[in-house]
């Protein structure tokens, strides 16, 4: 069921370079799952008509969180450029919500995430909640940014391996290491036959990164996605 919100922008804030966070007020009773998704509907005040005032974001922020977070890379659409200008403080409107793009049950079976850029969104806050629940999944994260000023929670990913033992947090940095390959989700996979692989991000990141899934010998059966749009 969907439901609208009216929240509160509270702040806008880089994260990474291009990548602007959004946080919003948390409504009242509101439940999700890490790597769920909602709508963001920016106010009348923007300009912006019904078919330009709103874009689907993945929930950055974990639900044990008391606030909302979403992040996109800025591109020159209408919604982005007018997002980045409306003040913090503003009423806007949260629809929601959406998203199966969830970490498995089944405790026994490893996750890997293999994504780049902007598609570390739902990750972020799939990686925080197991942490905070001291979940006994074995966690692996492959993350590919050019450097690391593009790689948005670098910091705090690195933080989260050192709380819990069961993540695994594998940063690539593109123009010092070269390109992300099979080689290295064999190297990090762990068990990666029984692995089960999320990916997530613009329809040319899932592609490209399955892509080297299935090079490394990942089981196409045991692939989740989430593509995200407007990129």
């Amino acid at each position: 069921m969907v439901t609208r919100y009216d929240v509160r922008l509270l702040r806008k804030q880089e994260v990474a370079e291009d990548t602007l966070e959004f946080t919003l007020e948390k409504p009242r009773g509101f439940e999700y799952r890490a790597g769920q998704f909602g709508d963001m509907v920016l106010p009348a005040s923007t300009g912006l008509d019904d078919s330009h005032n709103k874009h689907g974001f993945s929930f950055v922020s974990a639900p044990f969180e008391d606030t909302l977070r979403m992040a996109t890379l800025m591109r020159p659409s209408a919604f982005k450029q007018a997002a980045a200008r409306v003040p913090d403080g503003t009423m806007v409107q949260l629809l929601a919500l959406w998203g199966s793009f969830t970490l498995h049950r089944n405790a026994d079976v490893p996750a890997v995430f293999v994504t780049s850029g902007i598609g570390i969104t739902p990750v972020r806050a799939i990686v925080a909640q197991a942490t905070h629940e001291g979940a006994r999944h074995e966690i692996t994260l492959i993350h590919a940014n050019p450097t690391a000023t593009q790689a948005a929670y670098h910091a705090e990913f690195e933080a989260l391996a050192r709380r819990n033992p069961r993540f695994h947090y594998v940063p690539v940095f593109t123009q010092s290491e070269g390109a992300l390959t099979a080689a290295t989700i064999r190297d990090h996979a762990g068990r990666i036959a029984d692995a089960l692989f999320y990916l997530s991000g613009p329809r040319q990141t899932i592609d490209a990164m399955r892509a080297l899934v299935m090079e490394a010998g990942g089981d196409e059966d045991k692939v989740r996605t989430e593509e995200f749009e407007g990129y």
